[in-house]
Order: C-alpha cells, then sequence, then structure tokens
C-alpha cells in the first residue's frame, strides 16, 4: 500500500492507524502548495481534488477521504483492534470519525486556517466551537479513549487536536481533552508518527523558505 500525505495533515491519523496495525505501507509526501510529490510527480493527476490522504491499494486502486481509510486499515488488520467489535461499536466508531471529522476538523479548525478570514470571523468560529469542544471534554472525562480501547477514531482525534496551537484555540479550560491529548502523546505509535513528521513539516517550510 502507499499513502500520500502532508506532514502533520489530517492524514497523520492514517500513519498512526498505519502504525499501530504494523502494516507494510510505503509512505508518498505531498507538498500542500505546490500539490508535487518529492519525486516531482503532479499529485493531482493521480488525484484530481489534490487532498491527502490518499491510499493506493495493493491492486492498484485509490481510496480517497480519511475517514474510509481509517476504517479500512482497520477492518484489514483486525488483530490490532482498532474498528468496533460488534456492530453498536462500529456504529459507535462512525459517530466519533463523523464528530471529528465535521464539527472539529470541517467546522472549527478549516476555517481557522484559512488566511483570508479576518480575525471577527475567526473569534466567532472559536466561540461557535467552544459547545462542540465542551460536549467532548465532558465524555472524556474520566475515560482513556473514545471506544473502550484505542481506536482509528483516537488516531484521528489526536491529529486535529494537535493543530490548537497553530489556530490559536485555547484548551485550557477543557482539562478533559488536554489530558487525554497529553496520554496520546505518550502512545509509541503516535510518538514516532508525530516526530518523524515534525522533522518532515521542519523541511517542507524550509523548502518555501527557499522557494
Amino acid at each position: 500500500m502507499d499513502l500520500y500525505f502532508s506532514p502533520l495533515a489530517c492524514s497523520l491519523a492514517s500513519r498512526i492507524a498505519l502504525y499501530e496495525a504494523n502494516a507494510d505501507a510505503r509512505f508518498i509526501e505531498v507538498d500542500p502548495q505546490t500539490k508535487l510529490t518529492l519525486a516531482g510527480d503532479d499529485y493531482r493527476a493521480i488525484y484530481p481534488l489534490g487532498l491527502v490522504p490518499l491510499l493506493r491499494l495493493d491492486d492498484g486502486a485509490l481510496l480517497p477521504e480519511g475517514a474510509a481509510i481509517l476504517q479500512y486499515i482497520a477492518a484489514r488488520y483486525p488483530k490490532a483492534e482498532l474498528g468496533g467489535r460488534d456492530d453498536l461499536e462500529r456504529a459507535r466508531l462512525q459517530q466519533w470519525l463523523g464528530f471529528i471529522g465535521t464539527e472539529l476538523h470541517k467546522a472549527l479548525f478549516i476555517p481557522l486556517f484559512d488566511k483570508g478570514l479576518s480575525e471577527e470571523a475567526k473569534a466567532r468560529v472559536r466561540a461557535k466551537g467552544e459547545s462542540r469542544l465542551a460536549f467532548l471534554d465532558n465524555y472524556l472525562r474520566g475515560r482513556e479513549f473514545l471506544l473502550d480501547r484505542f481506536s482509528v477514531a483516537d488516531a484521528y482525534l489526536y491529529t486535529v487536536l494537535n493543530w490548537t496551537a497553530s489556530t490559536k484555540v485555547d484548551l485550557t479550560p477543557w482539562t478533559g481533552i488536554t489530558a487525554y491529548h497529553k496520554r496520546l502523546q505518550a502512545r509509541p505509535s503516535i510518538a514516532r508518527s508525530f516526530k518523524e513528521e515534525l522533522a518532515l513539516y521542519q523541511a517542507e517550510l524550509a523548502r518555501h523558505k527557499a522557494a
């Protein structure tokens, strides 16, 4: 399998899941500005939307969309127990992937990354996000993971919570979330993934500065 990714983007969750599953995969970096791979290939010729992550399966088929990729990894490597074990757990997993993708990733963080959005508008986005963070914080208090064990949903939630610093989302009031994020940072698959992609991200910034 090939995973197309950009450093510290939402594709980080897929890397974490692959490491958790001890899966054999090749990681192909895509520059988010140029949409070229580091080998110089036009990523849009592979996936016209130019978005990551994208998984190229062993038969050459392409699977886009992070939530779909995470569920595929969980299903392909059942011994890693990254997915739901029964119908209700699978539904709960889908619930949290949906919540993270819509209420946090798209509704909260994507607008805050928009350099064209005014600070006043960004303040409204942060204020609107407070109810989502309060809901999540209340759920996580006294819980180690979103399900009864680590799942691909935790890999995704960890990934988007990393963006709070660069988007000025203050997690100080949300002690359940901050404790959860700190615990996950020590997990081997996450520590390894973050260290690797942080180095790649710093190299990406250096390339852009030199261009």
